[in-house]
């Protein structure tokens, strides 16, 4: 049973790994990274995950090693509070409440028990880097109060601050500005690039600041693409600076070696530049990096580097410019044109990734699977150019085929259209073109779906487009006289008036295909592509369009672009109830006869989940973003949860996942016991629960049954079996020497023997029996043996266990032989 709590949005898997820099453990093994609300830890060797710190209730802003153990991590939030971890255990140490909308954090050794915060106090637009001071206390959640201004009009960036040499002076840039604080001296130079907008001086505008660690030098980077280095900054009159210039655009980042003997830089032509010496002549590249590098991470002992990308992945790059792994997140694309959907073999996330390609992404593992490339032409990053957009997508016949649409449009008259469908190889494990239409209609393609029929014979996909069309392709046999083959024909052609068609869909059993013409929805016999019936609202545009599920087959959803809500009884062809609502997303529940709809108001997006038989929503949950949310899906648990609450059940079988304007991907959750488990306690239950291994056969098993027929002996009072070490079989495999040991048929045999042996010997209960049977016989053979008195026999039973314990009958020895002429060397193929 599922302890119940109210339900939360949180940023789940597939977050930004690049929001903030990477921080590198101090022996460079593991890669700490923000990823929402959670803190991530990976394995710079394997590139997976080993942990994930979970504790903030709202986004992770900032991480650092805590300079005075560098098996503890800092991290900041935008809920207020800096909370301190120990990565390697993966526990939450310590919780301080500051109480402000921290923003970057930051420290250094010298300053103990405090730590540097970036917050903005009284407006929304202006911030300030303060010092918190870290009160020491005993309880778990402590507030920290004590907190100081250092530097006033400061960037939200943490790439626009630093601190220099030992913490001796702390650098900010912000437009043309750099100010340098001296934190002994509590003074501050400023200085000021020119701003004027003549070509000389046209994009001086700072960008990114890093501190030498062994001498007073700041380097600086800028719009235009150069590289500041500056001097003698402790007097305003006397400083000086040098330029480094290889960028052709903004300079995103930089860092400093462990030494200082190197500087770092990237940006947006995806090549990290090593500047030797930060001299002009002698700099070092890594190029072909695949997107902009946003910051540039060096580990404590230096021998790593990591650059962060836009396109959400983490690079790991040794000390002689050698890429050694990379650890990919959920790709952000500019626009996501196919939505959400859920690959059905492999239950993966698929959406737009890199530009002409379909990423699929593992929700459960939140890492990227692999990337399809769709439009297969090379990518040319120019601003000026019209490039070519997969703008949609759908699967069909449970995963065993892919639809996909490609355009590109220079203007009105001019466009470029293209339909790719794609079949499911399982020799290659991947997707293959099968067959591509050029210009499949004459206008913008507006929706396409399958029909995913249980009984459906034969693959069916449905295409819509605004040039008042709608087509039905169908899978058919393409032979020739050299191969067989199949390949997508159009099977049919409908309009309705010479409508624009805006969306389509197909009922669960794909009898009945939707497709929506503007105001009107028509309905239409999948098998002989007849018309049977139109609804019409005149409720505006409909934008889109779905089917019940399960017992609420009978009711075809629609929602218009004028924010209403229609419900249609397909079996009265009446309207059954409307509302007004302005759904931006709409999402049926494959598992059960849920819909999810997200309407869209003036505070922030709405949730509602109902069932279309019944127009009372089961569940309301209010502002779950502030932004527009663009795309949301259902996706099937692996294990159904067990919510008893009615307004809860709707979460047992499915998950609903929703994308964001700005491309979060947030999830609903509730604290669950598992949540509660430490980490400790977690690793308590994966022991426990861990496969069982031929180690644990040959000892574990003897030693648990030990355990038993012990207790049994000690509560019966008997002679406990000898111990599993005194078996030669165990003690030869375990003490002699592995590269003296002779070969594994010869050894099975011998353990086969020594188990049966083992399970050939007398339980206690069965000892007395035969004892008793032994006695009768005796007793008929020999009379003398009849005057032994009562005492005497009871020790006589004694002795005679243990020589049953110890020493076999001649009829098991017998049967011992039977077995051991048994030939058990199958097992070794095994």
């Amino acid at each position: 049973m599922v302890e119940e709590e109210s339900l939360r949005v949180v940023r789940c898997g597939g977050s930004q790994l690049n929001f903030r820099r990477a921080v590198f453990s101090a022996d460079s093994k593991y890669i700490f990274c923000v990823s929402g609300d959670f803190v991530k830890v990976y394995s710079t060797a394997t590139e997976e995950c080993v942990h994930i710190l979970q504790g903030h209730r709202n986004l992770v802003t900032g991480i650092q090693l805590n300079p005075n153990n560098h098996l503890q991590l800092y991290s900041c939030s935008f809920d207020g509070t800096i909370k301190l971890w120990d990565y390697i255990d993966g526990i939450l140490i310590k919780t301080f409440i500051v109480g402000h909308k921290l923003h970057a954090l930051f420290t250094h050794a010298r300053a103990e028990d405090s730590v540097f915060v970036i917050i903005n106090k009284d407006k929304p637009d202006i911030f300030q880097l303060v010092s918190v001071k870290l009160p020491k206390s005993s309880s778990q959640e402590v507030e920290a109060e004590e907190v100081s201004c250092v530097l006033d009009y400061v960037n939200q960036s943490p790439k626009c601050i630093a601190f220099g040499i030992e913490g001796e002076y702390v650098a900010a840039v912000r437009d043309f500005y750099l100010s340098v604080y001296f934190l002994k001296k509590k003074k501050t130079s400023r200085f000021t690039l020119s701003s004027s907008r003549n070509k000389k001086h046209a994009k001086n505008n700072f960008t990114c600041v890093a501190c030498h660690p062994k001498e007073d030098c700041i380097a600086t980077g800028h719009k235009d693409g150069k590289i500041r280095l500056w001097r003698n900054f402790d007097d305003d009159k006397k400083y000086t600076y040098t330029c480094l210039h290889w960028h052709h655009d903004m300079v995103m980042d930089l860092a400093f070696s462990v030494t200082g003997t190197s500087l770092l830089s990237g940006g947006r032509e995806s090549v990290l530049v090593e500047w030797r010496d930060a001299t002009e002549k002698n700099k070092e590249f890594l190029p072909r990096l695949g997107a902009t590098i946003e910051h540039i991470s060096v580990s404590p002992a230096g021998d790593l580097f990591c650059t962060s990308h836009s396109d959400n992945k983490i690079i790991v790059i040794h000390r002689n410019l050698e890429a050694s792994a990379v650890i990919q997140g959920l790709v952000k694309d500019s626009n996501i044109f196919t939505g959400l959907m859920i690959d059905p073999r492999t239950k993966a996330l698929v959406l737009n990734g890199k530009p002409g390609h379909l990423q699929f992404y593992s929700l459960q593992s939140d890492k990227q699977l692999y990337n399809l490339d769709i439009v297969q032409q090379e990518y040319i990053n120019d601003y000026g150019l019209i490039q070519i957009e997969l703008t949609k997508a759908a699967f069909g016949c449970y995963g065993n085929w892919l639809a996909t649409v490609e355009q590109r449009q220079e203007k009105e008259t001019e466009l470029e259209l293209q339909m790719k469908l794609w079949t499911y190889n399982k020799k290659t494990q991947g997707f293959v073109l099968n067959t591509k239409v050029n210009m499949p209609h004459e206008d913008h393609i507006t929706a396409l779906c399958f029909s995913n029929a249980e009984k459906s014979e034969n693959p069916t996909l449905v295409t819509a487009s605004k040039d008042g069309h709608f087509k039905v392709w169908i899978l058919t046999d393409d032979s020739d006289i050299y191969k067989k083959a199949v390949g997508w024909t159009c099977d049919f052609v409908g309009s309705y008036h010479k409508y624009q068609a805006t969306d389509c869909c197909f009922s669960e059993d794909g009898s009945l295909l939707a497709v929506s013409f503007e105001e009107i929805v028509t309905i239409w016999d999948s098998e002989t592509w007849e018309l049977k019936c139109t609804f019409c609202q005149r409720a505006g545009k409909i934008r889109h369009l779905c089917f019940g599920r399960l017992t609420c087959s009978k009711y075809l959803l629609g929602a218009t672009e004028n924010g209403i809500l229609c419900c249609w009884n397909l079996l009265s062809c009446a309207l059954e109830w409307s509302a007004k609502l302005n759904i931006r997303v709409m999402e049926p529940d494959s598992n059960s006869e849920n819909v999810a709809a997200v309407s869209q108001s003036s505070v922030g997006s709405d949730l509602f989940v109902f069932k279309p038989s019944e127009p009372r929503p089961l569940y309301i949950q209010k502002n779950i973003c502030r932004e527009e949310v663009q795309w949301g899906v259902f996706v099937p648990r692996d294990v159904p949860e067990s919510f008893t609450s009615e307004a809860y059940q709707w979460l047992n079988r499915s998950q609903f996942y929703f994308l964001t304007k700005s491309q979060s991907l947030l999830t609903f959750s509730t604290q669950s016991p598992e949540e509660k488990l430490t980490p400790t306690s977690k690793q308590l239950l994966a022991e426990e629960s861990l496969p069982t291994t031929p180690f644990y056969f040959i000892l574990g098993k003897h030693r648990q049954q030990q355990d038993e027929k012990l207790n049994e002996a000690m509560e019966n009072e008997l002679v406990q079996l000898p111990l599993t070490e005194n078996i030669p079989a165990v003690s030869e495999l375990l003490h002699t020497p592995a590269h003296v040991l002779p070969s594994a048929s010869f050894l099975c045999s011998m353990f086969i023997n020594s188990l049966l042996l083992s399970k050939e010997t007398k339980s206690a209960e069965e000892i007395p029996d035969e004892v008793d049977m032994e006695e009768e016989k005796e007793s008929d053979n020999s009379d003398e043996e009849n005057d032994f008195t009562e005492k005497a026999q009871d020790t006589s039973n004694t002795d005679l266990g243990e020589d049953i314990l110890y020493q076999l009958s001649k009829s098991e020895e017998r049967e011992l032989r039977k077995f051991r002429k048994v030939d058990y060397s199958w097992i070794t193929a095994l």
